[in-house]
């Protein structure tokens, strides 16, 4: 099929991006071991969260599709999770299996999680490792490095770790598995990552209290949170850029999550020149939130370097586009 794209005189209007992935995975999860039920709204549409959804309903959590469109009911509590009759398939989601892992690792009963052919070779072995140490069984292929991954949680220790290397992923592991630990754990990042996880724990009335790069994880239960999760900056990325490089555009970005670890694009388009206005600013299950209205704009080259890499890892491609005007 071929298609002929032409350039709009005017590119105005309102855009709700999709739901923050990253959230949308953290959302479901920590509802499902909460005390209650909660709503949660505006899940990410995309085969990754669906993959950590219908694991979470293989371990007896029931989530109810509402009649009110996205909105999902969660009936939570950490009591009835159960022993799963079959293995659980995270698909090609590394978020689902990482975390989900953290969270079987305080279950007293057998899991197996696995992936797809892609999934199955991506390092598991910095999840795996601080998981055994606090206590839990895992075997998986090439030396328990590699998944399918065997978890014989329940029992956990906390621990002191010091992370090798920054990961969002891996840090949220350490605290699910620490919410249901004896004792305190504490975790040492040699850099900021991504923060949605401390930030829904805390809404969530769990304590994880940061001391610079230091996390410490005290064991406890959680309340169930109502949460319409924020547009995806990275997907708001792309009509960002269209606007700025558009000679006539006014677009405002409705609900977009701004959480500090993340707005590395709008850091990088500002020093190019961008006119990006940030309104309506609000906070949802944690997170900040905001409405962000673009303006053409006469954009100036920049350099993207050093600690500001990781922070726009995501967006580097369509920054590229913005780079060609």
């Amino acid at each position: 099929m071929s298609q002929t794209v032409t350039k709009p005189r005017s590119l105005r209007g309102t855009i709700v991006p999709p739901g923050d992935k990253s959230i949308s995975h953290r959302a479901l999860i920590l509802n499902a071991i909460a005390r209650g039920q909660a709503n949660v709204k505006g899940l990410s549409s995309g085969e990754d969260v669906h993959s950590t959804l219908e694991c979470l309903r293989v371990l007896g959590v029931v989530i109810e599709p509402k009649e009110d469109q996205g909105v999902y009911l969660v009936h939570g509590g950490d009591a009835i999770l159960r022993e799963p009759l079959e293995i659980l398939n995270a698909g090609n989601s590394g978020t689902t299996m990482r975390l989900l892992s953290g969270l079987l690792a305080g279950q007293p009963f057998m899991s197996i999680l696995m992936g797809d052919s892609s999934l199955n070779t991506r390092p598991m072995a910095r999840v795996v490792q601080p998981l055994k140490q606090m206590g839990a069984h895992i075997m998986g292929r090439e030396g328990d490095t590699l998944a399918p991954l065997s978890i014989r949680g329940g029992s956990l220790t906390g621990i002191d770790y010091t992370m090798l290397v920054p990961s969002a992923q891996v840090k949220s592991a350490i605290i699910l598995a620490g919410l249901s630990a004896q004792g305190e754990t504490v975790l040492h990042q040699p850099a900021l990552s991504r923060d949605h996880t401390e930030r829904m724990v805390r809404a969530m009335g769990g304590s994880v209290v940061e001391d610079g790069l230091t996390l410490v994880v005290q064991p406890g239960q959680l309340s169930a949170m109502d949460i319409d999760v924020p547009g995806d900056i990275s997907a708001a990325a792309f009509w960002l850029v269209a606007a700025l490089c558009h000679p006539d555009a006014q677009v405002r970005l409705q609900g977009v999550g701004i959480n500090p670890t993340r707005v590395g694009i709008l850091e990088v388009v500002e020093a190019m020149g961008a006119r990006v206005a940030v309104e309506d600013k609000r906070a949802e299950g944690g997170e900040p939130v905001a409405d962000l209205v673009v303006t053409s704009s006469e954009l100036r080259g920049v350099e993207i370097v050093g600690d500001m890499i990781p922070r726009v890892e995501d967006e580097i491609p369509v920054l590229a586009v913005a780079a060609c005007f």
